[in-house]
């Protein structure tokens, strides 16, 4: 039986994929997250647990070794967002951003990818967003991370190929988890940009609980996308996930710029 790893496990779609494929019997699930306690609940319905911090080199290294007879498939998952107006955040905050959504997704794979060539056969899931596509004001960091994502899969696509290891992307569209609430409530509300950064954690929330918020989806509708990729015998390269996803990089791709600019702009005025 393969053996997947997925990071992130703690709440939303990692918790929601991992769920997913422990129960579908096809897989060994093993689900992690910074701290295991959070993982209770996926070890009830039969994943392995392991405690996986994608910042940590040690911590990722451990979780590699202790998939046993190797990973089939990794899902990179872990990952945040960081909003407000790009002059207002910390630099620590955004190298942060970047270990934790591109550099430790990059590392993770670096480690599982010897043992997939030697067995010539192993798939590599990553999940980016439609905000690897498109932008929105008070997003930069966030989309700038997604953006790599995008790039790095790419690359790894062609390079990898040969040994028989394929590469997949999920973008997510509006998804209704942790994440909207997360992305909101560390915007910094004072100095210059104080009211954009507030009409950021404002558009932020309406956006998923509004009248678009039912274009998207919630977290079983990625582990959906992302079990149905696993199983097609020729994987596909790229999956947007929810209607809010289709509607929007359908637009970017046919808006010119400033087009796009005016019509984004709008909602953080």
């Amino acid at each position: 039986m393969a053996s997947v790893l997925i990071t992130g496990c703690s709440t939303g779609i990692g918790h929601a994929t991992a769920a997913r494929l422990a129960r579908s019997g096809r897989w060994t699930v093993y689900a992690s997250a910074r701290r295991v306690e959070t993982l209770a609940g996926l070890e009830a319905l039969g994943c392995r647990v392991l405690a996986l911090d994608v910042t940590d080199e040690a911590s990722m290294a451990a979780a590699v070794d202790a998939v046993e007879g190797g990973v089939d498939v990794l899902v990179n998952n872990a990952g945040y967002s960081l909003s407000g107006a790009l002059e207002t955040l910390p630099m620590e905050e955004v190298r942060r951003q970047f270990e934790t959504n591109v550099f430790g997704l990059l590392r993770l794979t670096q480690l599982v990818l010897p043992g997939m060539r030697e067995r010539r056969s192993g798939t590599i899931v990553n999940l980016s967003s439609m905000g690897g596509k498109l932008t929105f004001p008070g997003g930069g960091a966030y989309h700038a991370t997604k953006y790599a994502v995008e790039a790095i899969s790419d690359a790894l696509r062609v390079e990898v190929a040969p040994f028989g290891v394929r590469v997949i992307v999920i973008e997510p569209g509006l998804i209704r988890t942790e994440f909207s609430a997360t992305a909101s409530s560390g915007v910094r509300e004072t100095g210059p940009y104080a009211e954009f950064n507030a009409a950021v954690a404002r558009s932020t929330r309406d956006a998923y609980h509004g009248p678009l918020g039912r274009l998207g989806g919630d977290a079983g509708t990625v582990a959906e996308a992302i079990e149905a990729a696993l199983l097609k015998p020729k994987a596909p390269t790229r999956v947007l996930v929810t209607p809010s996803a289709r509607l929007l990089v359908g637009l970017r791709r046919v808006l010119p710029d400033r087009a796009w600019d005016r019509a984004v702009g709008r909602s953080f005025r």
